[in-house]
């Protein structure tokens, strides 16, 4: 009972040294560099601005128009880019354009919203605004 008590030593900077390299050749063997990459076309791209003091940012480079294409392509909105709807989704507002056209004369067919809760509640405080200022 008394060998299983024991404390265990503190490794020395022999022990230490052999676990850091162990760790280091474990990592190193599941490290993938990657250096190639690509632009994702079915997703938006966010640029950022340039600044304009930085003498680099305002050289001017031939633009490749391939990339161009690519690029404006990914930023269309899905009607623009495919002739029919991808998921069902996109089946659901597909087609925008109204089955009849909208008359705001005929009261028939629109009702516009008149009132709000906002609106309410401004009146009522542009009432007291001006109820105050007939009182002084």
């Amino acid at each position: 009972m008394a060998a299983r008590g024991r404390e265990k030593e503190p490794p020395d900077l022999v022990h230490q040294n052999q676990i850091f390299c162990e760790t280091v050749r474990k990592e190193l063997r599941c490290q993938k560099l990657h250096t190639e990459y690509g632009v994702n076309p079915l997703k938006r791209v966010h640029t950022i601005t340039r600044k304009p003091m930085s003498w680099h940012d305002n050289i001017e480079e031939p633009a490749d128009a391939k990339f161009l294409n690519l690029i404006h392509h990914a930023a269309l909105e899905p009607t623009k880019k495919y002739t029919e709807p991808q998921t069902e989704s996109q089946e659901i507002g597909w087609n925008t354009t109204p089955l009849i056209s909208v008359d705001r004369t005929d009261r028939r067919l629109y009702f516009p919203c008149r009132n709000s809760e906002i609106t309410k509640y401004m009146a009522a405080m542009w009432r007291l605004k001006e109820q105050s200022e007939n009182m002084q």
